[in-house]
């Protein structure tokens, strides 16, 4: 049976006694050896799931299992190094706060893919250089498990590239579970084999990637022919003149006389969620839909 990496039950966290709800009720089991999209607009949450799965805050309410300090690595979003060290003297405070899980040659190669100066100080460097340094530093300690808040955003799109290339070999050679939040969706597809959605504190869509996209069917149709959506779960509607597009979860056979149908990708899926904040929520696994093409 496949080990559990992070764990959540009823989990909440509240800012301040009377203040708003970061998180509400958030339940979820996510296996080791995943590579999890964490997406949601601002404010959804994204950040103190992970502050939560870090152990860098207490739940509010509820309860959460994680990887243990010391075989955990995340990676903030203001990438917190010490601005007085050099690169060279962050690498070895990593060597030395880790005896026996330090890898020196994948911290060395996202280095000097940079390249960054050994003897240049943290504070002189660049948003993409100090998060290069950054992921040095978490994959240089080779964790089970990496948490890892918008990585990217200060990279350009060729180290952007080169970096997650390193980052998803790490992962498949080590079977490092990785969980990352991005706003960047062509960033995650392709790169994530599981997805958590969140929304105002919640989660919306929950489970593997294939499994998601799978239960999900992008019908196109004339506007009329609406009303013949309620057989199904809609998730958005748009109309553009004359013609409808819908995705929805299918709950019997799609007549294709009226319908076009195709699968959606992961991209389409997230924006039509984010469209939609009412959609009714996903959890592979919870509820299965009677799919079906053909009438």
């Amino acid at each position: 049976m496949t080990e559990t990496v992070i764990e959540a039950e009823g989990l909440g966290l509240r800012h301040g006694r009377r203040g708003t709800w970061a998180l509400r009720d958030v339940s979820l089991r996510l296996p080791e050896g995943r590579v999890c999209a964490l997406v949601g607009p601002n404010g959804a949450g994204k950040s103190s799931l992970l502050t939560l799965a870090a152990g860098l805050a207490r739940p509010t309410e509820g309860v959460i299992r994680s990887a243990s300090r010391e075989t955990l690595a995340y990676v903030a979003q203001d990438k917190p190094l010490y601005p007085q060290l050099t690169v060279g003297e962050t690498l070895r405070m990593g060597r030395e706060l880790n005896p026996g899980r330090w890898n020196a040659e994948t911290a060395r190669r996202i280095v000097e893919g940079g390249p960054l100066d050994p003897r240049s100080r943290v504070r002189s460097l660049s948003g993409g250089q100090r998060t290069r340094l950054a992921l040095a530093l978490a994959l240089g300690k080779r964790p089970g498990l990496l948490l890892l808040d918008e990585p990217m955003a200060d990279l350009d799109p060729l180290a952007r590239h080169q970096l997650m290339g390193v980052l998803m070999a790490d992962a498949a050679e080590n079977g490092t579970s990785v969980v990352m939040s991005s706003h960047i969706l062509t960033e995650l597809e392709g790169a994530c084999d599981h997805l958590l959605l969140l929304d105002g504190g919640r989660v919306r869509v929950f489970g593997p990637v294939e499994e998601v996209v799978a239960a999900h069917r992008l019908l196109t149709g004339p506007a009329a022919a609406s009303d013949a959506l309620a057989a199904h779960t809609v998730v958005e509607t748009r109309i553009t003149g004359r013609q409808l597009i819908a995705l929805v979860r299918p709950r019997g056979p799609v007549d294709t006389r009226t319908w076009q149908t195709a699968e959606p990708s992961l991209e389409d899926l997230l924006l039509a969620h984010l469209r939609s904040p009412g959609a009714p929520v996903f959890t592979a696994g919870a509820s299965r839909t009677a799919e079906g093409v053909g009438a």
